[in-house]
């Protein structure tokens, strides 16, 4: 008994090894951080690479006959592939779409199309009532939407719309719930183009 009661005080006073378990204790939580951080830094560099292309794509099209040295049949295909091409150095398996619709002006953006005639004053277009519209993107119908797919013609507001689907460098999301596998981002940018020639009217339409 005397023994037993000598070996359980040289026990309860024994502090070699502690080291190793306080750092099991403080090691997950740790490298959690250090990861969320690397990956906030990553997220953080491809957001601004590819705000970057996307500005520096909508200031190169922007001209009458743009000189864009990438594959592609036109303009939009262009500046699209342009985009890619410089994003695929940081986010090389990336999945990347680009929009293009032109406005007549930045307030259009978003906007739809210009009542002209509201018969009966409630701010709506009613086709039964005969109301007139702006027909901006020269489809015939009355569109919530003004824009026009495309990267329009002279003096035109093109707004351009990239979407990123990126895989994360570290597997965060077997770590915490909620976090997906990959990054998605959905920028913007809208530029004028030069006025080489005259900006082309909307032609107004009766229902």
């Amino acid at each position: 008994m005397r023994r037993l009661r000598d070996t359980t005080r040289r026990l309860r006073g024994e502090e070699r090894g502690a080291t190793i378990i306080e750092f099991a204790m403080i090691s997950g939580p740790m490298l959690l951080l250090l990861m969320g951080g690397l990956e906030l830094g990553y997220n953080s560099y491809v957001r601004a690479t590819m705000q970057g292309a996307l500005n520096d794509a909508a200031r190169t099209a922007a001209v009458e006959f743009p000189i864009i040295n990438v594959p592609g049949s036109t303009v939009e295909e262009q500046v699209e592939n342009l985009i890619k091409e410089t994003v695929e150095h940081v986010a090389p398996n990336a999945t990347i779409t680009v929009t293009q619709k032109s406005y007549f002006d930045f307030s259009d953006i978003g906007n739809p199309e210009k009542l002209m005639t509201d018969h009966n004053g409630n701010g709506q277009f009613d086709a039964a009532d005969g109301d007139c519209y702006e027909d901006a993107n020269g489809n015939g119908n009355y569109d919530t939407d003004a824009g026009k797919t495309g990267n329009g013609g002279a003096d035109d507001v093109v707004l351009y719309t990239a979407n990123i689907s990126a895989p994360r460098i570290l597997p965060l999301d077997g770590f915490l719930p909620g976090v997906g596998s990959t990054i998605d981002y959905t920028l913007e940018t809208a530029v004028r183009n030069q006025p080489y020639d005259q900006q082309a009217t909307a032609a107004v339409v009766c229902a």
